[in-house]
């Protein structure tokens, strides 16, 4: 069994993706645990088949998912790999971490993956969408997860971390292939983002990272987001929008990809604009 690392994963009714997860990792022999949100699929059955500790947590939002799983899993390896069901590795990513071992790190607390994101088969490569490093391998104990976030999910640990450039993960849901099944989902997602910038207006809610333009992933990722929220409602989809298109070349992406670039990055924040509207309205702000 290998002593460095273990695996958490979050799953709900995800038998068309976990298969090809697990699969990807077996080999490094690691201690893998998923936490479940009541899967009514084959999800359960399949992550037994591959020896995972399985526990069932109702599902409130992604950052209080993690959160649960790392207080609640009895890990006893050093460091901690969060993943999602829809995630794969690459044969790369899969010999970085063949080849990991702790004591070569001991100066770090936190890894990053380079994500490649497909949607609808289709690589995600422009529109800001590549590179894009996650934090996702960080030491126990020193790694949590944002609670200050409703909806956008980040691992934040303190002290030096690394980015591995070429350790790829794939990440493609193949439940969005149906377009309704997309949108329903973001429309889950718009109602959390709403009531987030709503409270971080009311000073409810504060970053947890200081914004830092020229700081790690996370941290510039905050630096824009608190640009973000200054920028005007109902316009800055459409500055983000032409951004996305435009400079970070996503036309690029062929008919699917400009499919994904508007609907994600122009009908979604339309839709989180409309509902901030009323809540302000509803709130007297």
């Amino acid at each position: 069994m290998n002593k460095n690392f273990s695996f958490i994963i979050l799953t709900y009714n995800e038998e068309v993706h976990l298969p090809r997860l697990l699969e990807s990792i077996k080999a490094l022999r690691a201690p893998i645990f998923v936490l479940d949100s009541g899967s009514t699929d084959g999800t359960v059955d399949i992550a037994s088949e591959y020896g995972a500790t399985i526990k069932t947590n109702p599902f409130l939002n992604h950052p209080k998912q993690w959160d649960f799983a790392l207080r609640n899993f009895e890990i006893t390896t050093p460091w901690i790999i969060g993943l999602d069901a829809d995630q794969t590795l690459t044969p790369s990513l899969f010999k970085l971490l063949n080849d990991f071992k702790t004591e070569d790190y001991n100066d770090v607390n936190g890894i990053y993956f380079n994500r490649k994101n497909f949607f609808q088969g289709k690589w995600i490569r422009f529109g800001g969408y590549y590179p894009f490093y996650q934090l996702k391998m960080f030491r126990k104990g020193v790694g949590f997860s944002d609670l200050n976030e409703n909806m956008d999910h980040r691992f934040i640990t303190s002290g030096k971390t690394i980015i591995w450039k070429n350790g790829y993960l794939l990440e493609e849901n193949l439940k969005e292939n149906d377009i309704n099944f997309w949108l329903a989902k973001h429309e889950r997602y718009s109602d959390l983002i709403a009531e987030e910038e709503v409270e971080r207006m009311k000073n409810i809610r504060a970053q947890s990272l200081k914004p830092a333009l020229f700081g790690n992933p996370d941290e510039q990722r905050a630096w824009l987001k608190r640009l973000w929220w200054k920028l005007p409602l109902g316009f800055r989809p459409y500055l983000y929008f032409s951004y996305r298109m435009i400079f970070k070349l996503g036309i690029l992406d062929g008919s699917t990809g400009i499919k994904f670039h508007y609907l994600q990055g122009f009908w979604f924040r339309r839709l989180v604009d409309r509902k901030i509207r009323k809540l302000k309205i509803r709130s007297g702000l």
